[in-house]
């Protein structure tokens, strides 16, 4: 059994490899878990456990951030509507090494289930310190200019069900006095656009939320982070031609890390987002219309 252990640990990503021996050495006397922490303090790395609460933890750029946490040995309350998937995930970022996982299946347009859903993870894991909103459809354009209820719906599940939650986000953070909100939004709601405009629009209204409760709780000491993510590869995105602009989760996911690290205000991923949306917004309204963007 000793033996086994050993090799499990040998195998771990958790430490560099040149501490493989004093994993060798340690792994028949001491938890697995215990050991992991210890060689990670060693070796100055994430030392401080995180409680980290993640809605819409299905996406694929929320499962990578999840695993960049797991790694680190957080514990982590995801949230979901698809239940058999939620499991999935919990199992493997436990395999990753969080500290622990639990999982509540949550429709957004539930409005009524809000509070309890964060009493619930804030008791469970005796207080929140990162929230991540990686929430969200990408409607089909036009059908939604064929059809008000499509566009509606899409508002209501973009804009209108995350604010609602994010209202309750806010009042929990500031009760507690500390804590990070990550919401992602995207680099669509800087200007609108005729391929995207629904989506776009949403995701603007998302924005203007966010810079207002950026400036609510700033003085509090609580940090509102808008992430603005460009082109990324997730299956939502699937039917789309990708081309050089295009980006990987786990890209964004590193970066999101990042700047609730060093609590950034707005994030463009990748940074060069943020060039490409300047020079979009500067270009004159009437050249910009003619534009097929």
């Amino acid at each position: 059994m000793a033996s086994a252990l050993r090799a499990r640990l040998r195998r771990s990503k958790f430490v560099p490899d040149e501490f493989v021996p004093i994993r060798r050495l340690l792994a028949p006397c001491i938890a697995p878990r215990v050991l992991r922490d210890l060689l990670k303090f060693i070796t100055g790395q994430h030392t401080s456990m995180q409680k980290i609460l993640i809605i819409g933890a299905t996406s694929a750029i929320a499962e990578a951030t999840a695993r960049l946490y797991a790694r680190r040995g957080d514990t982590l309350y995801l949230v979901a509507r698809n239940e058999e998937r939620l499991a999935g995930i919990a199992n493997d970022l436990a395999i990753r090494g969080a500290h622990k996982v639990e999982t509540a299946a949550f429709d957004i347009l539930e409005h009524e289930r809000h509070r309890a859903l964060l009493e619930r993870a804030a008791e469970t894991m005796d207080g929140i310190d990162v929230i991540l909103v990686a929430h969200g459809i990408l409607p089909d354009q036009a059908a939604c200019e064929k059809d008000p209820e499509r566009m509606r719906d899409a508002f209501e599940v973009n804009a209108l069900g995350t604010m609602s939650l994010l209202t309750l986000v806010a009042n929990v953070l500031e009760a507690q006095g500390s804590g990070t909100l990550a919401v992602i939004g995207s680099v669509a709601g800087d200007r609108g656009r005729k391929s995207n405009y629904v989506y776009g629009a949403s995701k603007a209204a998302l924005h203007t939320f966010l810079q207002g409760l950026r400036n609510r709780l700033a003085g509090q000491g609580i940090k509102v982070i808008t992430i603005k993510p460009g082109f990324v590869d997730t299956p939502m995105t699937a039917a789309f031609e990708k081309g050089p602009l295009w980006a990987a989760p786990e890209t964004i996911a590193a970066g999101i890390v990042n700047a609730i690290e060093n609590g950034r205000d707005v994030v463009y991923l990748p940074w060069f987002w943020r060039l490409i949306m300047l020079v979009v917004g500067t270009i004159p309204e009437p050249l910009f219309k003619r534009l097929s963007l």
